[in-house]
């Protein structure tokens, strides 16, 4: 007697993968994200790859994360896999402070972010 199998979160051409505990906020992530979105996975890795936004190497990574899913996991192909989703979210923020002058004192928030990537099989159209 034991339990039922859980029925994927993902649809059957679709595989997904997860980065927590990005050391960036939420907005500046979202921006790397936005470059990635909808496009085929060999150019988004490109995009990547030379992008100047320091996150981009972690954004970097969990899109071959999701890929190495799609391929291992799914057994989907990889030329014809697209970026179908990529959104942020936030994570915990760490609270710091500096002492200012007249007994102040001047908070600094270090916020973490994170980013879930979803990539997608689809046909190349003749």
């Amino acid at each position: 007697m034991s339990k039922d199998k859980n029925p994927r979160r993902v649809a059957d051409n679709e595989a997904r993968a997860k980065t927590r505990m990005l050391r960036t906020s939420p907005q500046k992530l979202n921006l790397v994200a936005q470059m990635i979105r909808g496009k085929k996975v060999e150019k988004a890795l490109t995009d990547l790859t030379f992008s100047k936004k320091r996150i981009a190497m972690d954004v970097k990574k969990c899109l071959q994360s999701a890929i190495a899913n799609a391929e291992n996991n799914h057994n989907l192909d990889v030329d014809e896999l697209v970026v179908a989703e990529a959104y942020v979210g936030k994570n915990l923020t760490m609270k710091r402070g500096r002492p200012r002058a007249r007994g102040r004192f001047g908070k600094i928030i270090k916020p973490f972010a994170e980013i879930t990537i979803t990539v997608r099989q689809v046909e190349e159209q003749a």
